[in-house]
């Protein structure tokens, strides 16, 4: 660990959230000599004040410790570029347009990787007046079911939940062309155009 490093994104994060070396200081539980010693490479936190740092800053702990942050190139956040992110334990859905560093309950969340749908797989699309009416026999039973679909345009996503025990039946605004995803929760998450 670069003490340096870490002291000079101590300091950067704090500004960019207008916070004082006081306020930090307080937050943490701790003076703010200690912040000021960080934040000139003297020294480093106490690993026990780690976790409760990261979270005030907004950074994951192996970026504090790196003293540095992986920047994105920018891309424009084109809606195309979706990625969608899915925790295992708890079901919480992410969608991002980039690729950033996500966790939920504690796990590094990985983006779902589409594939072509097989026959068991495949939905039923068809236009009705101003919106897709999507349709499946896929199985719907607790454990085994499609849990969302999701229509991404170049400047849209529309996510609708879909829960077991019910019907796979729904409608999504028909605005162009785009890219259909579904996440089978047992089987990964499948990608068509419309």
């Amino acid at each position: 660990m670069d003490y340096n490093k870490t002291g000079l994104l101590i300091r950067t994060l704090r500004r960019e959230r207008g916070m004082t070396q006081r306020d930090l200081a307080q937050r943490l539980g701790v003076t703010d000599q200690a912040v000021s010693k960080w934040e000139r490479g003297l020294g480093c936190p106490d690993i026990s004040l780690l976790s409760e740092l990261c979270r005030t800053l907004g950074i994951p702990p192996e970026g504090l410790l790196a003293g540095q942050l992986d920047e994105q190139e920018q891309d424009g956040g084109t809606m195309r570029n979706s990625s969608f992110y899915l925790c295992p334990q708890c079901g919480n859905l992410i969608a991002a347009t980039g690729t950033p560093t996500l966790s939920c309950c504690g796990r590094t969340l990985a983006p779902l990787v589409p594939q072509k749908p097989d026959q068991a797989h495949c939905l039923t699309v068809e236009p009705v007046e101003d919106e897709w009416y999507l349709t499946c026999t896929h199985s719907m039973e607790k454990g085994h079911y499609i849990s969302f679909a999701a229509l991404v345009t170049g400047e849209q996503v529309t996510v609708v939940k879909r829960w077991p025990e019910w019907d796979f039946q729904l409608r999504l605004p028909r605005r162009g062309h785009g890219l259909l995803y579904w996440y089978c929760t047992q089987h990964g998450l499948f990608r068509q155009s419309i």
